[in-house]
C-alpha cells in the first residue's frame, strides 16, 4: 500500500509545485470510479478535466493500446505510419474538416491553431472572449482572459477580449486587421457557459466579412461531452480552424488541430511539427476510443445522462443550472470549495470553477444510479 504522507512529502520535494492538489493518492479506475492508495472507492465526476469520456480503463482501449505496443511504439514524423493516416481521415469524417495536424494537449492545438493563423492570414491580431481559457503556454495565454494567468508572463500577445455572446461587442472588436476570432462553443473553465446559436452564427459572418479565420476551441467540447460529437454541430456553425485534445485517446495524451478552406493549405513543410505528435501508440488509441464512442452509442448517452443530471440538480434549488449534455455547470449560493472538500470524504470527486460553481464533467458511461449518489451526496454536504 502506498503512504499518502510520505508520498505527499517526496512530491513537495521533487515536483515544481505548480498544481494544488487534494489529499487523495489515486491508484486504480474502472468506468465511472477510482480507487484510492488505502483501498477508498470514489464516484469520479471530474473525469481527469473531461478527458475520460469512455471511463477509466476501457478494456477496448487497453487491448489497443498493449497490441500496438508490442509492435511500434515510435518513429517520429520522419516516416508515413498508417494509424496516424486513419486517424486523420476519422477526423475529417467526423468534423468536416479538411486536414489535420497532431499534436500532444489542448494548449498545443492552440499554439498550432494561432501559428496557422499568421502564416495564413499575416495578421496577428487576435478576439476572445471574456472568461475564456485556452491554454497557458505562451501564445494560448494571451487568449486565456483571466488576468491572474497572464499577468505574470506579460508581455504577450493579448488578444481584445469581449463579452461572451454579445454581437455587438464583437462586431465593434474584429477589424481588417484582425487575424482570428477564437471561440469555445462552451465555456468550461469558466462555469460552463453556453454559446447562443445565433451569436456563433454572427462570428462567422462578421469573420468572413474582415477577412479573419474562426477557431472554435473544442478542446473539452469534443467526443460526445456535449451530447453531439462536437459542440459546433449544436449551431451549424462551421469553423475555419477547430482544436481538439481532452478525450480523443481515451485518458492518453494527444492533441489536433484541424483546418478547412484555404487555411488548410497555408502550412508549408518544416513550419510546424513535433517528434511525438500522432505517434502509432497514441494514434492507435484514439482510433480505439472512438470506435467506443461509436459502438456504445456515448455521444446519445451523454444527453440522455446530461438530461437527467440537470433534473436532478434541480433538487438542490441552484441559482442556476447551465450546459449541453454531460457538461453541467451548477450554481449554489454556498462555498462550493469547501463542498468539493465534503465531497471528497463522502467519496464523491467534483471540480469547483468559483466560488458558488460546480462543474460536472462525468465519464460518458455514467449511469442514473451514479447521478442520483453524486447529487444526494452533495446535497447532504449542503
Amino acid at each position: 500500500m502506498t503512504d499518502k504522507t510520505d508520498l505527499k512529502a517526496r512530491e513537495s520535494e521533487a515536483i515544481i509545485q505548480t498544481y494544488a492538489r487534494q489529499d487523495v493518492v489515486l491508484v486504480r479506475g474502472s468506468k465511472a470510479r477510482v480507487w484510492d492508495s488505502e483501498g477508498k472507492e470514489y464516484l469520479d465526476f471530474v473525469a481527469g478535466i473531461a478527458v475520460n469520456n469512455v471511463g477509466h480503463c476501457h478494456p477496448t482501449v487497453v487491448e489497443a493500446v498493449k497490441r500496438q505496443a508490442k509492435t511500434l511504439i515510435h518513429t517520429s514524423n520522419l516516416y508515413y505510419t498508417e494509424n496516424q493516416v486513419l486517424l486523420a481521415e476519422e477526423l475529417k469524417a467526423l468534423t468536416g474538416m479538411k486536414r489535420a495536424y497532431f499534436c500532444n494537449s489542448g494548449a498545443e492545438s492552440v499554439e498550432a491553431a494561432l501559428k496557422l493563423t499568421r502564416r495564413s492570414t499575416g495578421k496577428s491580431k487576435i478576439v476572445a472572449a471574456e472568461r475564456a481559457f485556452h491554454g497557458r503556454t505562451l501564445g494560448a495565454l494571451g487568449t486565456t482572459y483571466k488576468s491572474i494567468y497572464r499577468a505574470p508572463f506579460q508581455p504577450l500577445n493579448e488578444a481584445t477580449f469581449v463579452p461572451f455572446n454579445d454581437v455587438e461587442a464583437l462586431k465593434a472588436a474584429v477589424t481588417a486587421e484582425t487575424g482570428a476570432v477564437i471561440l469555445e462553443p462552451v465555456q468550461g473553465e469558466a462555469g460552463v457557459y453556453v454559446a447562443d446559436a445565433e451569436y456563433l452564427r454572427a462570428a462567422r459572418q462578421i469573420c468572413d466579412d474582415k477577412g479573419a479565420l474562426l477557431i472554435f476551441d473544442e478542446v473539452q467540447t469534443g467526443f460526445g461531452r456535449t451530447g453531439k460529437w462536437f459542440g459546433k454541430d449544436h449551431f451549424g456553425v462551421m469553423p475555419d480552424i477547430i482544436t481538439l485534445a481532452k478525450a480523443m485517446a481515451g485518458g492518453l495524451p494527444i492533441g489536433a488541430m484541424l483546418a478547412a478552406g484555404p487555411a488548410a493549405e497555408a502550412f508549408q513543410k518544416g513550419d510546424h511539427g513535433s517528434t511525438f505528435a500522432g505517434g502509432p501508440l497514441i494514434c492507435a488509441a484514439a482510433l480505439a476510443t472512438i470506435q467506443v464512442i461509436k459502438d456504445e452509442k456515448l455521444v446519445h448517452r451523454s444527453e440522455e445522462m446530461g438530461a437527467y443530471l440537470k433534473s436532478q440538480l434541480e433538487k438542490l434549488a441552484p441559482r442556476e443550472i447551465r450546459g449541453l449534455g454531460l457538461m453541467v455547470g451548477l450554481d449554489l449560493d454556498t462555498d462550493c470549495k469547501a463542498l468539493v472538500e465534503k465531497a471528497l470524504q463522502k467519496g464523491v470527486l467534483i471540480n469547483s470553477t468559483g466560488e458558488h460553481t460546480l462543474r460536472f464533467i462525468p465519464p460518458l458511461v455514467v449511469g442514473k444510479e451514479e447521478i442520483d449518489k453524486v447529487v444526494s451526496v452533495i446535497g447532504e454536504s449542503l
